[in-house]
């Protein structure tokens, strides 16, 4: 084998949904130098890599690919040999019907050192998603995993007589453009017409779409549903549990397409949420996070902690930037001594308990009026430190002043946002959107003012807003556009239930 150093890991990225990755992959993908991935592994994933390491895309897709497979095994071996870490993210297992055993022997007569890291297929991810066992002790005790590549009515490699006598489930990969021929193929050769099948398209996505038919009539209702590639069929008795199993389409928010506006420092967690009610989001911060441009005047604050009675956070930005400082400082929670501590929220407050610290006071309505009615009793007279962001609502820092003495500090920045991802843009224009997420008044201004004039246009009429607050809805309103909703409770979680509830009552945009 290579002695460089170089290996390649050939990884199954699963069938679509980016937490159906393995905790195997991840952590492979957060050491990679090189990535070199396929069209239908999820953009996501590319976010667990290190953002110094080298993508490359092999655009693997039906009648494209940017890299043809002699190409993609050739990149594979000469990244290796310049002894880097290289990570092949391929859609679904890299040993069904991925060629990851055609790049393993590749790479083994290079003497080049690989590991397989299995994924879940979509044979697997895409049938329990749509709510399809693929064996059921009533209905089938066996699967047998097919190509659809090929057409049945040509000479190949697949007994398409011995198919049609199988006793169990059949799922066909790559199907759906040889549909009609499938189906008739297996009804030639003695499956019965009336035979359960399923065509699941996109599984695992929030654009999951599934039809439902038999092998007679669902080329019919495939075309009629306008289903496309990728997709995989489904041919058995146990497609009929589907109706009562189908779990994924029934979340609240299943197939409703939600940009994410927040920070990337908190827009992890955000997508989260979303997604594990079904929804499809597309990240487009318009601010980032970054840590003031002089870190002094924190420092000096820091030092002299003991001299407040009171240190205020007003997000958890803010929290982690003062204990980055704190503890560059060489100091720890002790600094704190007596100095009692204020969030704005729970969100604040879980980050403090991160710090093994425990808020004094967080008010019962999450934003600076109530912090401040929460506050007015408490510090009169007294000393208060306010970590905050560069710039943001005045409001705290007044009312604050006029009963204490206030030393404002810069925990952190906020920058605005200089374009939105093209991707995102191109779906706005286009309104193949339902909603847009505004968490604060600066993030909807660059919203707008980064937003082209056809995409403007979608607003309101196809994509509804979302706002967190009473704030964020009247700057939203200032700059002329519709607010659809507005959290009832001033969190994000808030700002999500808002959105399930009016999506379950009825209240979609138009489909696009």
């Amino acid at each position: 084998m290579d002695q460089s150093g170089g290996i390649v890991y050939l990884v199954g990225a699963g069938p679509g949904d980016p937490g159906l990755l393995t905790r195997r992959g991840a952590e492979l993908l957060a050491r990679a130098d090189v990535v070199i991935y396929d069209h239908l592994a999820s953009p996501r994933l590319l976010d667990l890599a290190p953002r110094s390491s080298l993508r490359i895309s092999a655009g693997k897709r039906i009648n494209h690919a940017t890299l043809s497979q002699d190409e993609i095994n050739r990149v594979l071996v000469d990244q290796a040999r310049l002894g880097r870490k290289v990570v092949r993210l391929k859609g679904g297992d890299p040993f069904v019907f991925g060629r990851g055993g055609e790049e393993a022997e590749f790479l083994l007569s290079e003497g080049i050192a690989f590991q397989v890291v299995p994924g879940v297929t979509s044979g697997l991810g895409a049938t329990a998603y749509a709510g399809i066992p693929v064996t059921h002790r009533e209905g089938s005790s066996a699967v047998a995993f097919v190509t659809g590549h090929d057409d049945p009515r040509q000479p190949g490699r697949l007994d398409w007589s011995a198919l049609a006598r199988f006793p169990g489930t059949l799922v066909i990969y790559m199907g759906v453009t040889r549909l009609e021929a499938i189906c008739r193929t297996l009804i030639l050769e003695g499956k019965p017409g009336d035979t359960p099948a399923s065509v699941i398209q996109s599984g695992t996505l929030p654009a999951q779409k599934t039809i439902d038919g038999t092998l007679a009539d669902l080329p019919r209702r495939a075309k009629l549903g306008e289903i496309a590639p990728p997709a995989l069929l489904v041919v058995g008795s146990v497609v009929e549990r589907r109706p009562g199993l189908a779990w994924f389409e029934k979340l609240p928010l299943f197939g409703q397409r939600i940009v994410v506006t927040r920070p990337s420092e908190e827009a992890a967690r955000s997508v989260e949420s979303l997604e594990a009610l079904g929804a499809e989001v597309l990240i487009a911060p318009m601010v980032r996070i970054e840590p003031p441009d002089d870190s002094q005047p924190l420092d000096e604050a820091i030092r002299r902690l003991d001299s407040f009675d009171w240190l205020i956070f007003t997000s958890s930005n803010g929290v982690r930037y003062f204990f980055d400082r704190l503890e560059n400082l060489g100091l720890d929670l002790r600094a704190l001594g007596g100095i009692k501590v204020a969030a704005i929220g729970p969100t604040t407050s879980e980050s403090l308990k991160n710090y093994r610290l425990q808020a004094d006071l967080v008010p019962d309505s999450f934003r600076s009026e109530g912090l401040i009615d929460a506050l007015r009793s408490e510090v009169a007279g007294r000393r208060i430190l306010l970590a905050r962001a560069d710039r943001g609502r005045a409001l705290l820092l007044e009312e604050l002043s006029r009963i204490a003495e206030v030393e404002p500090v810069t925990a952190y920045r906020n920058r605005d946002a200089d374009s939105i991802p093209a991707e995102v843009l191109e779906r706005i224009e286009e309104g193949s959107v339902d909603w847009v997420t505004l968490t604060s008044p600066a993030i909807a201004e660059r919203f707008h003012g980064l937003l082209s004039e056809p995409a403007r246009r979608q607003i309101g009429p196809r994509i509804r807003l979302a706002s967190l607050s009473p704030v964020t809805s009247a700057a939203i309103t200032r700059l002329g556009w519709p607010v659809a909703l507005e959290a009832k409770v001033t969190t994000w979680e808030g700002l999500v239930d808002a959105i399930s509830s009016a999506v379950q009552n009825g209240s979609r945009p138009s489909p696009s």
